[in-house]
């Protein structure tokens, strides 16, 4: 997956409020969290705590606006495409994010961190619910102790009653996509069949398609895995108003916190 995709993602998600949710992001990570580029009471910053994780950042454009807040950021995709084009991203800017090739279900940092966030519906792309209480054990693990995972996903919800079995088409001057939706009720599961056109010369386009599965999951089942991998559940809330969950939600945003560690273990 994001293969081709990877080289227009960017020009296709740019009504995504990147911006928007950055802010959000770094409000709970103070409200809740460990990070942060403040010194603590003694005076001393402690890089572990300070280092936040964007697992699934694709091309880096949030792991960029945490960095421009001060935290110190790591990113983590499996998708070499993407991270090509976050790299670009940092040699342009001259952060000092450490980017690293790697599948979610097999994590492995060199430290553990303050903060962990995976958004823009990542965990969907996890279809089996044992291999993504693996995430969330993996994830545990790597929290410094006190901290946070904050997460979103999409519901079951807006799979089957808002995108499921729709098409969507966008004709644009120099990229034009077709996305074709198809959802299995049974399975709790959406393909996504995209076919994308990108101008390469003149009036010659390329054309090429991917193909992409995403499952649902319930409020219940997300919370549940969190505590399930040794977490306490701080905040639930629809990623779209920020207010209470409702059966309409298409979005969920949790925020779980690290709770088994001690400071000198």
């Amino acid at each position: 997956m994001y293969q081709d995709f990877a080289g227009v993602y960017d020009g296709l998600m740019d009504n995504v409020p990147y911006e928007q949710w950055a802010e959000r992001l770094d409000t709970l990570i103070r409200k809740y969290g460990v990070s942060g580029p403040e010194r603590d009471a003694e005076g001393v910053l402690d890089s572990e705590k300070n280092l936040v994780l964007d697992l699934g950042c694709g091309t880096g454009t949030l792991t960029e606006l945490l960095y421009q807040k001060g935290y110190d950021m790591l990113g983590v995709d499996v998708s070499g495409d993407m991270l090509n084009i976050a790299m670009e991203k940092k040699e342009k800017s001259g952060s000092e994010i450490l980017y690293l090739q790697q599948d979610m279900r097999e994590l492995e940092l060199y430290s553990t961190v303050g903060t962990v966030f995976c958004v823009c519906d990542s965990l969907n792309y996890i279809l089996e619910e044992d291999e993504l209480a693996e995430v969330f054990s993996l994830v545990n693990n790597y929290l410094f102790p006190g901290g946070i995972f904050i997460f979103d996903f999409n519901t079951v919800y807006k799979y089957r009653e808002v995108i499921g079995n729709t098409t969507i088409a966008e004709n644009r001057e120099d990229c034009s996509f077709i996305w074709e939706n198809f959802y299995d009720d049974e399975e709790e599961m959406n393909e996504y069949d995209l076919t994308v056109f990108v101008r390469e010369e003149g009036e010659h386009f390329r054309r090429f398609t991917e193909t992409h599965f995403q499952r649902g999951y319930t409020v219940e089942q997300m919370t549940g895995l969190a505590k399930q991998a040794g977490m306490t559940i701080v905040e639930v809330m629809d990623a779209d108003t920020g207010q209470t969950v409702t059966e309409q939600s298409e979005r969920v945003y949790v925020v779980a916190r690290e709770q088994g560690k001690r400071r000198d273990s």
